[in-house]
């Protein structure tokens, strides 16, 4: 088995290998991951903090050694805290990296950093929103996972991150976690709210907030109602996304 890290700001992950496969997610700076098949431009990974399975362009990754890959299982990740900082590297250039980024690798790939940082623990679940506000207006893009361009489950996932929690990458899995909960009122801010289509397809998710809001990803991060029925966009005067669930992770 090989291994790799991110060394770059975001990375995007493809369906296929190819520059034309759809963006299914992201890699952050520092982030590390197994190498299930490498191919001469392209490999197949397997991200560490989800378990997520994509290609990934060989340019755009480190390989790293096995004994680094498995102590950087064991130590608790220490993410950036600011929408944007900078890491320095040995030629004294600036590279951006994003709010999320993991900062344990970058002593060993010659970067300094001297922005704002946390190990992440839960102290409080209101926390979670107070996480989630500091991604509004962000721009929706399909397998997106910074402050620059993010998708509905991506949002969830960071927040729970940013916040020491681990959960999956896509809302139809995200969803196969937590407790049910009977009812909108039983709620409490941080908790997930998820949507399905006429099919009945979980494919939409986003975070409830107090007095019947929720924080979600619908061509932006917004703010929207929310009742029994769904998300009511109050510009639109109409329900967008149909309620499905509402699940207690912490």
């Amino acid at each position: 088995m090989q291994y790799g890290i991110c060394h770059l700001s975001t990375v995007p992950l493809r369906a296929t290998s190819s520059h034309q496969a759809e963006m299914t997610s992201q890699l952050l700076y520092g982030e590390h991951f197994k190498i299930l098949e490498e191919r001469a431009h392209w490999s197949r990974i397997r991200n560490s903090f989800d378990d997520f399975e994509a290609w990934i362009d060989n340019k755009q990754y480190r390989k790293i050694e096995e004994d680094d890959y498995f102590q950087l299982e064991e130590s608790q990740s220490l993410l950036s805290t600011d929408l944007i900082e900078y890491v320095t590297d040995e030629s004294g250039l600036l590279m951006p990296i994003p709010l999320g980024a993991v900062l344990n690798y970058s002593g060993k790939l010659n970067h300094s950093f001297e922005g704002e940082k946390t190990r992440p623990r839960l102290t409080h679940k209101d926390n979670l929103i107070n996480t989630a506000v500091l991604y509004l207006n962000s721009p929706h893009i399909s397998g997106g996972k910074s402050p620059f361009g993010i998708d509905n489950s991506g949002l969830t996932q960071m927040v729970y991150k940013l916040n020491g929690c681990q959960i999956k990458r896509n809302a139809a899995d995200q969803a196969k976690q937590g407790e049910a909960l009977s009812f909108i009122e039983e709620s409490e801010p941080g908790d997930l709210a998820f949507f399905d289509d006429n099919e009945g397809v979980i494919n939409h998710v986003g975070l409830m907030m107090k007095d019947n809001y929720v924080i979600h990803v619908d061509g932006k991060v917004r703010v929207d109602r929310i009742d029994h029925s769904g998300i009511f966009n109050a510009e639109l005067r109409k329900h967008t996304h149909k309620l499905r669930v509402i699940k207690k992770i912490i």
